[in-house]
């Protein structure tokens, strides 16, 4: 008796497994189907009912792409990958294809952004459309108030709107920053008024400028804020430009020609491909970086706030490149 009730329990599960098994096979053949020809799950399909519910689920349960794959793939991998030992006090490294942090570091935490400020400075400038062939003298009101910085752009120096702009980006030109600011239609009150209007506009809740040099500590923002500004100012042509530039040469009449080459020395590293920099430094601050750059043909933004050491920023960006590097290559093996 009991044999007999076994036999029936293994052939009962041998039925319900060649079922399911059936089933199966004829659900691939409809989405194999759905893949190779979108169109075409005819009258023919064994169950004239159930395409409709497949086509409608197939796409949901189709296979990712392989560009998707191998993102997520090196996206994993970086994870696993121990995370790079940064000096800086806040650190994020946002990946742009895929719009989410790789790395995060005291991200939201509010913090004094130096000469980044100049980043607002030069959007607000474009957007106003000004001619940039226009020359600007340089006059006292542009000496710095905050932090009594020296600079060669002594009182009477002039120089067209353009030069400024690359001065003030490239070199980190205190007195160019204020000047542009000072021209801008309404004065500087303007241009400040205008650089705290577009942070709200791109979502920077965090962010607030008081001048527009970056000498002012008031000047602060978090480093997620920061991923915003420096995503928006790569959408301009000339910012790109200014700041990759590794030197500028301005020349005055009657005077010999002032020299002045890029605050971040990366631009002239060829392992580089960078799209956007800028640094910045108080003492408040500390020094800072912010760059659009690709690495392994992947494009990301780092931003590094509150860094000490001579060369601790730059450093930091060679750790990120090195690991993202290192993580990718593993990706490809």
């Amino acid at each position: 008796m009991r044999k007999n009730l076994l036999v029936l329990v293994l052939l009962s599960h041998a039925l319900l497994a060649h079922a399911a098994d059936i089933e199966t096979m004829n659900a691939q053949q409809i989405v194999i189907q759905f893949d190779d020809q979108p169109e075409a799950v005819t009258a023919s399909t064994a169950d004239e009912k159930q395409p409709a519910t497949l086509l409608a689920l197939a796409p949901a349960a189709a296979p990712q792409t392989a560009q998707m794959q191998d993102e997520e793939l090196k996206s994993s991998l970086l994870k696993l990958t121990a995370s790079p030992k940064l000096r800086s006090a806040i650190g994020l490294i946002y990946d742009e294809r895929e719009q989410r942090p790789l790395y995060s570091k005291g991200a939201d935490s509010v913090a004094p952004i130096a000469s980044i400020t100049k980043l607002m400075t030069a959007m607000v400038v474009l957007d106003a459309q000004l001619p940039m062939d226009e020359e600007i003298i340089i006059s006292a009101q542009d000496a710095d108030k905050h932090k009594i910085t020296r600079s060669r752009m002594r009182p009477g120096t002039t120089a067209t709107r353009g030069e400024l702009l690359k001065l003030a980006l490239m070199a980190s030109e205190n007195r160019a920053a204020a000047a542009l600011a000072r021209t801008y239609p309404g004065g500087t009150q303007a241009a400040l008024a205008q650089m705290n209007f577009k942070a709200r506009e791109l979502g920077m809740t965090s962010t607030q400028f008081l001048d527009p040099t970056g000498l002012n500590s008031g000047n602060v923002s978090t480093a997620q804020d920061l991923v915003k500004m420096v995503r928006a100012a790569h959408g301009y042509e000339l910012i790109q430009k200014y700041t990759t530039s590794t030197s500028h040469t301005l020349e005055q009449a009657g005077h010999r020609p002032m020299q002045f080459r890029n605050t971040n020395p990366l631009v002239r590293n060829a392992s580089w491909e960078i799209g956007l920099s800028k640094t910045g430094y108080i003492s408040e601050a500390g020094k800072c970086l912010v760059m659009e750059a690709k690495i392994a043909q992947h494009p990301v933004i780092i931003v590094l706030l509150d860094s000490w050491g001579k060369q601790t920023r730059v450093g930091d960006a060679n750790r990120v490149k090195q690991w993202m590097e290192n993580g990718y290559r593993r990706a490809n093996y």
